[in-house]
């Protein structure tokens, strides 16, 4: 059985809203994981997290998030970056209402 290798993605939080946020090939940044631009090369991850870090009039927060490329497009790897891209969990608001 192949394993879906694993790649890194900079993710942060808007600084208005506080949605989580990642950032894109574009240099945008998107509420949806399967936009954003995976690195595969630590590197150019790291790269990408400090100009993200300069950013703190659109973002805070920021930091490399593993995910992993399936057939469906990017996957997180761990509970914890699943669980933040859903939102708050303490009752049904904004992104739960709706669905």
């Amino acid at each position: 059985m192949t394993r879906d290798p694993i790649v890194q993605v900079v993710t942060a939080n808007a600084l208005i809203e506080g949605d989580v946020v990642y950032l894109t090939a574009s240099g945008d940044w998107t509420r949806h994981l399967t936009q954003a631009i995976p690195f595969a090369d630590k590197a150019q991850a790291e790269a990408a997290l400090a100009g993200a870090g300069r950013r703190a009039s659109e973002v805070v927060g920021c930091y490399l998030a593993d995910a992993r490329q399936t057939a469906q497009g990017l996957e997180p790897v761990h509970f914890r970056e699943d669980f933040r891209r859903r939102g708050p969990s303490n009752y049904a608001h904004g992104k739960q209402a709706a669905a």
